[in-house]
């Protein structure tokens, strides 16, 4: 076995042939999880090594290949034993640079990258020669088919597959970036930090040693070491050993118990708490946008040029840890009132915006002390302002973190008495999709006949009616009510209208007015909150029964507004209607826009979809396990079982089904069809494959799309 960290020049320059078995699963990696990643972070190597660092290199993982036998003069072959979703990635992107410096005219660049992606004629002996890789069974027509297209390539009319969506999206992503015009310098920067910053771990086996004992240790075996970890040691071994000790009791310990050592979800990776301090910490120190994959690599680099003396850095680190751990745990407590920073860290947090740390780190930094407490708090309404109000648009959420650390380089840069007016400018001035504070208008035409019920998470509906509650009790504020504020992330959402009107809310309504009905009762306007939870005899009871409840036995106030509606003895769709229309004007207060702003022009992109996930991703994220077994639903058809495989296809009885439905299909056969992701449910828990879908959606901040066709999944599947 030899071990060496290569470039892809390395890898794939010299005549070879990179052979993926037919045992390994299909090109399986998606453009959300992998590609957008891979290229920031080409295109975040490239800006480093512009500015401040001319041999910057990224790692991208290990490859595991095993020499093949071969007869004398034939092209030299090797196994790929792991690391084929890398290897297969950096083809595409190659091929698509190759395509895309050939439709610019620029040869000598791509004749710099056709080596790289095809085998010279002269070592062709069969069509497959032509490629340094070959994929398993399933990826070959279409691996070939995009591989060997002639720029400028019609996407089109390529087969559809994973493979061909990667290569347009490099394809898309470096016509973009190189822009329009001459783009032969940025070309060459591109194209020397593709095929010579990018480092990889190379492990090649000979002929006879164990292939699959190598893999399995590699990737089963031992628990890696964490950022902080790495940090930890970086730093004490810098430090004078008979210091050490002591620097490690007074300012790293505390790190290594419970608190910091439990694992925090960011977007969908988990990482100890310790770890994800530290990445936000050095983002607002350095504000340099970087994943936290990266963070110990960032550190070492910011100690090495900035803070050289880390004995001087750890008291540091140390103050700024306390300050994050007091917000964190004071917004965690139900009662009483909050700081400004505690109270934003709750509210933020339900909307699972981790982006949102390096501005409280930063704005508690030693370099802001002389920021007034009233300033603070300004600071604070306004970003929480951008926050919930791009939440309850839908705002895209991806590009968040580099709008906020650009945010903070400016603000860095300002008068320390000018951040409030500084804030104003950058969130009035911005007109990016990523960016932009959405104005009044486009908030209430997302609120006002909307299912807010349904279209969004709980947490978050509950914390719009906490917030709505406060504002009504004086909090936050210089003249609150004495019986304080509201509980926090405890209280039940209640329906004023039920949802099961049909029984005790009878009304002469038609088959469309019923629906309108419906529809009605899940809009904000029909929803409050109460302290202790409504028995279902009251919560489903009649009109009169829960507005007696709720005149002698709840202290809610936005209730009471309520019931002041409601003074003919009824409760209706138009008044839910003009409730929901007041709640809205006072939402838009609580979290204001700056005079005049009237948000972005142009309408932003699209939200993510459910049609663009399948199990298959679901696999490769991590949020369904290769093995897993899915059981029916449906009393009916109990006793079947599908199991998932790794290239998300579902196993009935031995026979491979490519969707969810057609799974389902063969199991419930009393009717035509079925809707799988609400038929399957996972062996031993209530929950369905769409519910697993749509945590996954969530861990990508597109939790809220497309409820209306979850509803209507849902009333298929009770039909």
């Amino acid at each position: 076995m030899k071990t060496d960290v290569v470039k892809p020049n390395d890898v794939f320059y010299n005549p070879t042939r990179l052979t993926v078995p037919l045992f390994q699963r299909p090109y399986v990696w998606s453009q959300r999880e992998q590609w957008e990643p891979l290229w920031e972070d080409i295109v975040r190597l490239i800006d480093v090594i512009e500015e401040h660092d001319q041999d910057a290199t990224h790692f991208l993982g290990a490859i595991v290949i095993q020499q093949v036998p071969t007869r004398l003069g034939a092209l030299p072959t090797w196994n790929v034993i792991d690391g084929q979703q890398r290897m297969t990635t950096l083809q595409l992107l190659l091929d698509a640079l190759h395509a895309q410096l050939e439709r610019r005219g620029l040869s000598d660049l791509a004749e710099q990258v056709l080596p790289l992606v095809e085998n010279p004629k002269g070592f062709r002996k069969v069509d497959e020669d032509r490629y340094k890789l070959w994929p398993t069974n399933r990826d070959r027509e279409s691996f070939g088919a995009v591989m060997s297209a002639t720029p400028p390539i019609s996407y089109g009319s390529l087969p559809a597959s994973r493979l061909r969506d990667a290569h347009r999206f490099f394809s898309d992503s470096i016509g973009e970036w190189l822009g329009d015009g001459d783009a032969a310098q940025r070309a060459a920067l591109l194209v020397g930090a593709v095929t010579e910053r990018l480092e990889i771990a190379s492990i090649r086996l000979d002929a006879h040693e164990d292939a699959q004992a190598i893999f399995e240790t590699l990737n089963a075996r031992g628990t890696p070491l964490s950022a902080a970890d790495l940090i930890k040691n970086f730093i004490f071994q810098q430090i004078d050993a008979k210091d050490a000790e002591k620097g490690y009791l007074a300012y790293w310990a505390d790190f290594e118990t419970p608190w910091w050592e439990t694992e925090v979800t960011s977007g969908r990776i988990k990482n100890p708490r310790a770890s994800l301090f530290l990445w936000q910490w050095l983002v607002a120190r350095t504000l340099t946008d970087f994943p936290i994959r990266e963070v110990f690599t960032q550190f070492k680099h910011y100690v090495n040029t900035v803070e050289k003396d880390v004995a001087a850095l750890l008291p540091q680190i140390k103050a700024a840890a306390d300050r994050y751990r007091a917000i964190i745990e004071g917004s965690e407590n139900p009662n009483g009132v909050l700081t400004r920073a505690q109270l934003f860290s709750y509210r933020v947090g339900t909307l699972d915006s981790e982006v949102s740390r390096p501005l409280l780190i930063w704005l508690d930094e030693p370099a802001q002390a002389e920021v007034s407490d009233a300033d603070r708090r300004r600071v604070l309404d306004l970003l929480e302002s951008w926050f919930v109000r791009r939440a309850l648009v839908k705002a895209p959420s991806q590009g968040s973190n580099r709008f906020l650390v650009d945010m903070l380089r400016e603000l860095s840069r300002r008068p320390k008495d000018g951040l409030v007016q500084a804030v104003e400018e950058i969130l009035v001035a911005n007109h990016t999709a990523v960016g932009y504070l959405p104005g009044d208008d486009e908030l209430r035409a997302a609120l006002a006949d909307t299912n807010v019920y349904g279209n969004y998470r709980r947490s978050r509906v509950r914390m719009v009616l906490e917030a709505l509650e406060d504002a009504k009790r004086g909090y936050p504020g210089a003249n609150p009510l004495a019986m304080g504020p509201i509980v926090r992330d405890k209280a039940t959402i209640e329906h004023l209208m039920p949802q099961k009107w049909r029984a005790h809310w009878a009304a002469d309504l038609d088959d469309d007015g019923a629906r309108r009905r419906d529809q009605r009762i899940q809009q904000l306007g029909n929803l409050t909150i109460v302290t202790q939870a409504l028995n279902s005899k009251v919560s489903n009871g009649s009109w009169e029964q829960k507005r007696d409840h709720f005149q002698h036995s709840d202290d809610v106030l936005i209730t009471k507004d309520a019931l002041a509606l409601a003074q003919a003895g009824v409760w209706d769709e138009e008044l839910i209607a003009e409730r929901t229309d007041q709640m809205i004007t006072q939402i838009s207060k609580i979290w204001r826009a700056p005079a005049g702003h009237v948000g972005l022009a142009a309408a932003p992109p699209p939200p993510i979809t459910r049609a663009s996930v399948d199990v298959a991703q679901l696999v490769d994220a991590g949020w369904l396990e290769v093995g897993a077994e899915l059981v029916p639903r449906l009393q009916a058809v109990a006793g079947a079982v599908a199991t998932v495989a790794q290239d998300g296809r579902l196993y009935v009885g031995g026979v491979a089904y490519d969707t969810p439905s057609a799974a389902a299909a063969v199991v419930y056969t009393a009717r035509g069809g079925v809707n799988g992701w609400w038929f399957w449910g996972l062996q031993g828990s209530e929950r369905r494959l769409t519910d697993v879908r749509a945590d996954y959606l969530a861990s990508l901040g597109a939790d809220e799309v497309d409820v209306e066709a979850d509803e209507a999944e849902a009333h298929e599947a009770e039909e």
